[in-house]
Formats: C-alpha cells, sequence, structure tokens
C-alpha cells in the first residue's frame, strides 16, 4: 500500500477524531516533522480539522473517518499508522476498520468502554498481527523510567505495599467529569476507565505485578442536587452565589488565565471561538456554563480501589475531585526501604543506613493534558513512530497484553464498587476468544 519505505522518510499518520487528544499528539508530530507527518485526518467539525492540520502540507480532510478509511482500502490515500482519537465509546469500530486494513494503530485510552468491547478490539488486533499501541502516557514519563529504575535497583528490597493518590483538582474535575464529555456514564464511561485506568495501569507497569483480586468503593458525593448552596441559579454568569463557589465557570474560564497572563487549554475545549466574547457566549449558553449541582453528570467524584497482586504485594489507590490539581503521588514500602514520589521526584529512605536520598527526573512540561502529561504525551508519539519506522515493537511499552490486562483490573474494580463485594480479576489468557 505505501510507496516508500517509512525508515527513509517521515512516518505518514492518519488522525481519526481531531479533538483534544488528537490535537496534542500531532503537536508532537508538528515539531517532528522529519520523523512524521499528519496526512489525514477525519472529524465532523471543520474548525477541529483545519487547527490540526496546520503546519502540515498536504493533508487529506474528512468529515466521517469511514470516508478516510474507505480511502486507504481503496489505495486513493497512503498512510503509514493510523491514530484513533474519538470519543471514549466511538473506539471499537474504527479500531477494527484500522486492523483489517493491516496499518499500525494508537489508540487513545481507555480502548473500550467494556470487556466485551476490548476483547473484539483485542481479537482484531491479534488476527491481523498489526502493530499497536494505546494511550498510557504515563509509562512514557522521565518519573516513570525514575521509579523503575529505583525498583529495579533492589534498593527497596521486596516489595510489600504500594500506595498511589490521583488528585484530580476541583476545577479539572468541575470541568471534565461534571460539564465536560467524561460526566455521564453513558454517554462517556465510568470515571475509573476514563481517568484512572492510566493509574492503575501504571501501578502494575512500575511494579512488574499483575492484580489477583480488588475491591472498591467511590461515589458521587458532592456533584448533585442536594448539594447546592441555597440561592444557587442553573447558569454561573446568572448565579447569585457565584462569587463564593470555588467550581464557578467564570473564575475557572475567564478570571484565572486572566490572573495568571496566559491562555488556558480549557478555553479552546469550551469555544472553537478566538475572542473573550465567544468564550462568554460559550459559557451563557454551552454545557460549561451550567451549574456544577444541576448539570447531568452521574461519575464519581471519589473511589478508592484495594488490590492483592498475584505474589500478595498489596496496594490501594485514591482518586478525589477535592484537592489540588496536581502531580500524582507514591508510596512504595519495602523490606529494604521506602519510597515517597510526586511525579517529578522521589525521596527514598534507607532502612539499613537510616539516609534520605532525593532523586529528580528531568520532566518537561506539566503533568497534566496541558502540559502533555509530563513527556508522556511526546514519549509515546516517539515510540510509536519509531516502532512503525523500523518494524520494532520493543519500542511499545503498551501492547495488547498489558492493555487488555490493565482494562481486566479496571473492570473488576467497577463491579466491585457497583456490587458491593471483592472481585477476581480475569487473566487476559482466561477470556481470550
Amino acid at each position: 500500500m505505501n510507496s516508500a519505505d517509512p525508515a527513509t522518510r517521515p512516518v505518514r499518520l492518519a488522525v481519526l477524531g481531531a479533538g483534544n487528544r488528537g490535537q496534542k499528539y500531532l503537536g508532537w508530530a508538528r515539531e517532528h516533522q522529519d520523523q512524521a507527518v499528519l496526512a489525514a485526518v477525519a472529524d465532523p467539525l471543520a474548525t477541529a480539522r483545519k487547527q490540526i492540520r496546520d503546519g502540515f502540507a498536504d493533508v487529506a480532510e474528512f468529515p466521517d473517518w469511514r470516508d478516510l478509511m474507505a480511502a486507504v482500502t481503496e489505495g486513493t490515500l497512503e498512510v503509514d499508522a493510523v491514530l484513533v482519537t474519538t470519543q471514549d465509546r466511538d473506539h471499537v469500530e474504527p479500531c477494527l476498520a484500522v486492523a483489517d486494513a493491516g496499518l499500525p494503530l494508537l489508540a487513545e485510552k481507555p480502548l473500550g468502554v467494556s470487556k466485551e468491547e476490548c476483547l473484539r478490539i483485542v481479537e482484531a488486533i491479534r488476527r491481523s498481527g498489526i502493530l499497536f499501541a494505546v494511550g498510557h502516557v504515563m509509562r512514557y514519563t522521565p518519573y516513570t523510567e525514575l521509579v523503575r529504575k529505583v525498583i529495579e535497583s533492589g534498593r527497596l528490597g521486596r516489595i510489600i505495599s504500594v500506595h498511589h493518590l490521583e488528585p484530580v483538582g476541583w476545577w479539572h474535575a468541575a470541568h471534565s467529569f461534571v460539564r465536560g464529555n467524561w460526566r455521564n456514564t453513558a454517554t462517556a464511561s465510568p470515571m475509573l476507565l476514563a481517568k484512572s485506568c492510566h493509574d492503575i495501569d501504571w501501578i502494575m507497569y512500575v511494579t512488574g505485578k499483575s492484580i489477583s483480586t480488588v475491591s472498591s468503593f467511590g461515589s458521587l458525593a458532592h456533584f448533585r442536587a442536594d448539594e447546592a448552596p441555597q440561592g444557587a441559579g442553573d447558569r454561573c454568569l446568572d448565579c447569585a452565589v457565584e462569587p463564593t463557589c470555588p467550581y464557578s465557570a467564570k473564575k475557572i474560564y475567564i478570571e484565572r488565565p486572566q490572573r495568571e497572563g496566559r491562555t488556558s487549554w480549557l478555553g479552546s475545549v469550551v469555544t472553537r471561538g478566538e475572542h473573550e466574547a465567544d468564550l462568554v457566549e460559550a459559557l451563557r449558553t454551552g454545557p460549561y456554563g451550567r451549574c456544577v449541582y444541576k448539570s447531568d453528570n452521574d461519575v464519581v467524584d471519589n473511589q478508592v480501589v484495594s488490590m492483592q497482586f498475584d505474589d500478595g504485594t498489596t496496594g490501594s489507590f485514591t482518586m478525589t475531585a477535592f484537592s489540588e490539581h496536581t502531580g500524582r503521588r507514591t508510596q512504595i514500602f519495602g523490606t529494604q526501604g521506602c519510597l515517597d514520589g510526586d511525579g517529578k521526584s522521589v525521596e527514598l529512605f534507607d532502612f539499613v543506613t537510616n539516609e534520605r536520598e532525593h532523586l529528580a527526573a528531568d520532566v518537561p512540561g506539566s503533568h497534566d493534558a496541558g502540559g502533555g502529561h509530563g513527556g508522556g504525551d511526546a514519549g509515546l508519539m516517539s515510540a510509536f513512530v519509531a516502532a512503525v519506522a523500523t518494524g520494532d515493537r520493543q519500542y511499545i511499552r503498551s501492547g495488547v497484553d498489558e492493555t487488555l490486562a490493565s482494562h481486566l483490573s479496571v473492570f473488576a474494580a467497577e463491579e466491585s464498587r457497583l456490587q458491593g463485594t471483592v472481585v477476581a480479576v480475569e487473566g487476559p489468557a482466561e477470556i481470550t476468544p
């Protein structure tokens, strides 16, 4: 299908879905056009297609991903790899089409919103034998490499337990999981899958262990109608209690960027307009201006997961909306020492010497999506493009088996939360068709 070896020219990428994640991944390609270029984009919004193709030459545009893949199949469009960055519930059919076309695939996480969806995609990938990666960008950060290096060095001894915290942040939770695209399980996916499958996967990756059993608790504790302050309006721009509300859309989208003197990535999600008047109008009429207590959200705003690994090691994970929006916090407890990490550096305490040591990773950008996930977005894209160019799958840190294993752990944890039971995690080999 391809007229030249990708190793001798930039890898030609097609992107199915030009939203925030697609934009971020292609930002790396825009800066590394000697390695990868955008050849085609599919998205219903012309403004999104225009934004993602900016800086690239000769980009084919399609309003529907099916038309793009049809052009590939017919031989009228040549690409070397495809990124599927559609919404969570729209991953299955595009991924199946890419697998059927025999093209390398990078799929944004979560792979699917149910075990059945994941298995359909996994079966197609295994049948086709294509190169595959998933958007678990936390595996690709310098900080992750530092934590793994410490564990693999043996300095902590045998790992006994792990505690990991994801402080989503009050304004980020309000933006994405109360007002935004991931607010409702029926239209997106459960919070643990949408936001924290990163974290469950990361715990497994850094420890090198598989989760065997989970129990989980969580709820929508605050962002609901009976928690609304007295006198709260339906929209922030017309609310008498807005000045004292920490979740005010006016504070998050207008005042905070003005105070910090910089443009926030949040604004580009709220509106495609370029002026403050466009933003104000979007807050007045669109979903991001709604009261956080009067939205149609149902995903949890706090959740804990207790886990036991296959070797008896124990772990716990906490996700909370009610925190500063900052890097993940991790504590790892071993027989010879313990580690405290904050997403940028770790502090080691050695039981033998009674000494502490501080080790820092060279982390580019911030830990969140706006800052490239601490180098994770760039690391994933660099690895995926290198794998496509060379055919070497060893660049990929989250292939089909690892992806399925971590997703099964998340599905088990959510089943535990809903059913109030301890749930055994199925191994990928147990349920693979």
